[in-house]
């Protein structure tokens, strides 16, 4: 059985010892019954990997001796998924922690002409995130944006090296298969349930994103935004 994983918000390499929050302690002495002396992974989502012992098996103020620290390293080839939130919450909380068991490393809700969903629980979304990076036993946690609107694109596209765009309008298209962008970060945006507008899809041309297309069938959008992202960090592993 692998050792329990945590996540602490942050650590500093001086640290010899790491006190959990209580919602961890609880988990981890209630729940797990862990002891004193039994081995832990923590990790701060910013490449730390920590291996310690507990020291005092207090469930709201757990105590990690840390015995070991590794920085695992960045990915070489990082994704950026800029992508419409959705009108069910759900639907799209799914899609946030598929894509961070994925490897995304960037993650831009995008409002869309076409947007349903304006407001996001942005505190329920970041622990949508740290609990499928810990599922997935990753040491990078993804970074969740504020929402932008599509205006920004620009803005937004200047901070990657490729970048595409998935799109059901009539354009000239590439299989999202057939896009090899090469070395470097790559951006693809996911619109909303009605696509992006052809002005959208003008501005995104305009700034050097690729139209792409998806297979033949039309996806949801977290169905699109799961098979691009796949796609891409397969592709950069």
């Amino acid at each position: 059985m692998s050792n329990p994983f945590f996540y602490i918000p942050s650590f500093d390499s001086a640290q010899t010892f790491v006190t959990l929050d209580e919602t961890n302690s609880k988990h981890a002495i209630q729940v797990l019954r862990l002891k004193k002396r039994d081995v832990v992974l923590l990790t701060d989502g910013c490449g730390h990997l920590l291996q310690g012992v507990i020291t005092d098996e207090h469930r709201k103020a757990c105590v990690v001796q840390i015995e070991s620290v590794q920085q695992i390293p960045p990915a070489k080839n990082p994704v950026t998924l800029a992508v419409s939130p959705l009108k069910n919450t759900s639907r799209f909380e799914w899609l946030l922690e598929k894509v961070t068991e994925l490897g995304v490393q960037r993650i831009v809700p995008l409002r869309c002409e076409r947007t349903e969903k304006e407001n996001l629980r942005t505190d329920r979304l970041q622990a949508v995130l740290i609990s499928a990076m810990l599922q997935s036993r990753q040491c990078w946690l993804p970074i969740l944006e504020a929402p932008r609107s599509f205006s920004e694109l620009p803005q937004l596209a200047s901070t990657v090296v490729h970048r595409c765009l998935a799109y059901c309008g009539e354009a000239q298209k590439i299989s999202l298969v057939d896009w090899h962008p090469g070395q470097g970060s790559t951006l693809v945006c996911i619109g909303p349930e009605g696509d992006f507008t052809a002005a959208e899809h003008a501005l995104a041309m305009a700034n050097g994103c690729t139209t792409v297309h998806l297979g033949v069938n039309r996806l949801r959008t977290e169905t699109a935004a799961m098979v691009a992202v796949t796609l891409l960090t397969q592709r950069s592993a």
